[in-house]
């Protein structure tokens, strides 16, 4: 049965990392006395050894230890042995470039889908829905497939931003490039706000937090979500 949260963001404004998801966690990993790290998507080009020492940090607080996928000679074995993972935020390119070519996004989607308790935030929300094509990152490398997870059957936006009324910014707001998405693919997208999660217990995907979440899907108006809204049938 998955059991997954895709969270839109690791870190809220004026809180420290992950603070604000940890009495979720401590649940999420009960099962865990260790939780493996895919560190892949390097926010603004930190090291491995680096962004998994930050990971530790906050673990550390619900007394999980955490270790990091590179430091594994076979990361494939690696996450076939995890009692849970997690996949922190930075560039989705970069993260899925990784994925490929340590050939592990086939392992990883079929152990989360069988069970291994999952955590995702930003980078590693992005890559739960059906492609990466709904990232806000820059294209810095060029991964071999937008084809990401599968987890859910739509896609996700992290951090989604709704247009300030207030700015005299006259350049694409978030909803026009997923309307532009949206030209050439059929999938729904769910606009995840930041301090909004979404939980997968098995067949079940529920919006958690205390936001609503707007979906966008093609050719028609988008919609706000309410916190607990069931969303499992969505297409």
């Amino acid at each position: 049965m998955k059991n997954i949260i895709i969270a839109s963001t690791s870190t809220l404004h004026n809180g420290s990392y992950l603070d604000y998801l940890l009495p979720e966690l401590k649940q999420h990993f009960s099962k865990a006395t260790t939780v493996l790290f895919i560190p892949y998507a390097r926010p603004s080009g930190i090291s491995h050894d680096s962004y998994t020492e930050k990971v530790k940090e906050a673990f550390a607080k619900i007394n999980k230890s955490i270790i990091g996928i590179h430091e594994f000679q076979n990361p494939i074995e690696a996450i076939e042995n995890a009692q849970g993972i997690f996949t922190g935020g930075g560039n989705t390119f970069v993260l899925v470039n990784e994925l490929y070519r340590n050939n592990v996004l086939d392992v990883l989607e079929k152990v989360i889908k069988s069970g291994t308790p999952y955590l995702g935030t930003s980078a590693g929300s992005n890559i739960c829905g059906l492609t990466m094509n709904t990232t806000n990152d820059m294209p810095i490398v060029y991964p071999p497939s937008f084809r990401t997870l599968g987890l859910v059957p739509f896609n996700i936006n992290p951090h989604y931003l709704d247009p300030d009324t207030n700015s005299t910014h006259m350049g694409e707001t978030r909803e026009t490039r997923i309307n532009e998405f949206h030209f050439f693919n059929p999938q729904p997208v769910i606009g995840l706000r930041e301090g909004s999660w979404l939980k997968v217990a098995g067949d079940s995907i529920q919006l958690k937090g205390s936001l609503t979440a707007r979906v966008f899907r093609k050719n028609q108006i988008p919609e706000e979500v309410l916190p607990e809204t069931e969303l499992k049938d969505l297409k």
